[in-house]
């Protein structure tokens, strides 16, 4: 940290304070997931584009397999963590609110947005929209039954 920076922590509580359980796992930087295992060899073939575009990205091709990308949009600096059969997501709003989307999956593949870590940006300077400013390369944590979130 650089002189004359504090570090902020917020501590989500609320919408996943009912969750009193104990980080098993960790993974950092997933924005797409590579498991060759289980990919789908059709790929981004036209058939699949046309079918998960219909109704929206889906890259759940519901046999086990899937497309990439996983999430079909811009989640920069992802961070996510592993409590019990959960998966938490978070990753950088910059200077856009409500701040830090939150997302949970149970198998990596199917993620939905549960909240966000706040309406509003954490200082009143923010009321001006500032390019490159904001709230960036969150990371989450999870201990003694709550959840962090820090960042920069």
């Amino acid at each position: 940290m650089q002189d004359g920076q504090t570090e902020r922590v917020l501590t989500i509580t609320g919408w996943l304070g009912h969750h009193r359980r104990t980080m098993i796992g960790l993974l950092a930087g997933l924005l797409i997931i590579v498991r060759l295992d289980t990919v789908s060899s059709q790929g981004l073939s036209s058939s699949n584009m046309s079918r998960s575009h219909a109704a929206g990205w889906v890259a759940d091709c519901g046999d086990g397999t899937y497309i990439n990308p996983v999430i079909f949009a811009d989640y920069s600096d992802p961070d996510v963590i592993r409590v019990e059969d959960d998966f938490y997501m978070v990753s950088s709003s910059f200077n856009c609110t409500p701040v830090i989307p939150v997302l949970h999956s149970k198998d990596l593949v199917n993620w939905t947005i549960i909240g966000h870590v706040s309406e509003n940006l954490p200082s009143p300077v923010f009321g001006v929209p500032q390019h490159g400013k904001g709230c960036w390369a969150p990371s989450i944590r999870f201990h003694d039954g709550e959840f962090y979130v820090f960042y920069g």
